[in-house]
């Protein structure tokens, strides 16, 4: 299933890369989903840097045939590779279960008005019956966790930080 998703940000898009980029950041992005737990980790890579992200988060909410295939809660594991300021690689997985989001990131000045980031990719879900339905579930939430991050990061390019 296709995804593609963009957010604003009214700041320049270096200032956009230094915060997608700070350890800090993405704790405070955990802490407003109601992560349960998390690890990050903010690597330089030869071509950039890399933004790993493994969370444990409750299910709670979720259809029941979907809490089935993965449980009362889940391990999912974001993984960022800055190419550059401006592209990067995005997987999301979920261990020991059969699926994942893939794709790319993007940062573009908004014609001087600030910082649009955009995603597109794909979520791929391989179980029979219910993949289609698991699919659309994972769109919904990978989106849902998106834009939790732009309200996390309006504030946070605000200076109002936790």
């Amino acid at each position: 299933m296709r995804i593609r998703h963009e957010l604003r940000y009214d700041a320049p898009p270096d200032e956009v890369y230094a915060m997608v980029c700070d350890p800090s950041f993405r704790e405070e992005v955990c802490a407003a989903m109601g992560v349960l737990r998390q690890e990050v980790s903010v690597d330089p890579t030869p071509e950039g840097v890399r933004v790993r992200i493994d969370m444990t988060q409750r299910t709670q909410g979720i259809p029941a045939f979907a809490r089935k295939v993965v449980g009362d809660r889940t391990r999912v594991v974001q993984t960022e590779t800055w190419r550059s300021p401006a592209a990067a690689d995005l997987e999301v997985r979920i261990p020991g279960r059969p699926g994942h989001i893939r794709g790319t990131i993007s940062l573009a000045s908004d014609g001087g008005r600030g910082t649009v980031e955009c995603f597109d990719g794909a979520a791929t879900i391989r179980v029979p019956l219910v993949a289609g339905r698991l699919e659309g579930l994972v769109e919904t939430l990978f989106v849902a966790g998106m834009d939790t991050e732009q309200e996390v990061g309006a504030r946070w390019l605000a200076g109002d930080r936790a």
